[in-house]
């Protein structure tokens, strides 16, 4: 059963955005410290961005800083990636994860959703 659950992938020619949205269905993401991942075949999962719940911090990966911006929307209970200028390196399967800070409570993977961005 999903908890956590990724939307707004799609295909997109490069130059093009796409919004990402992460919603947690029975549990409040402002608690926990969101992270985005993205896959692509044959290669290692990557970090792409995450938002820190304590202080809102936010941190992006060389690869996609001044393209990406991560944001809470706590009436939504949701967080979102706002991808602009992509490129097809970018293509990949992106993951959210939410991460607690208290040891005793789990953590959350998504089951993701497929960006392709291509001509």
């Amino acid at each position: 059963q999903l908890q956590l659950v990724e939307s707004g992938g799609g295909l997109v020619q490069p130059g093009g955005s796409l919004r990402l949205s992460c919603a947690a269905s029975r549990f409040r993401l402002d608690y926990y410290a969101i992270g985005w991942f993205r896959q692509a075949p044959g290669k290692e999962r990557e970090g792409v961005s995450c938002i820190i719940s304590s202080d809102g911090s936010t941190y992006y990966a060389d690869s996609v800083k001044g393209r990406f911006t991560i944001s809470r929307d706590n009436a939504a209970n949701t967080v979102v990636l706002q991808m602009n200028s992509l490129k097809p390196e970018d293509t990949a399967v992106y993951y959210c994860h939410a991460g607690p800070s208290n040891p005793f409570s789990r953590d959350y993977w998504g089951q993701g959703t497929q960006v392709t961005v291509s001509s």
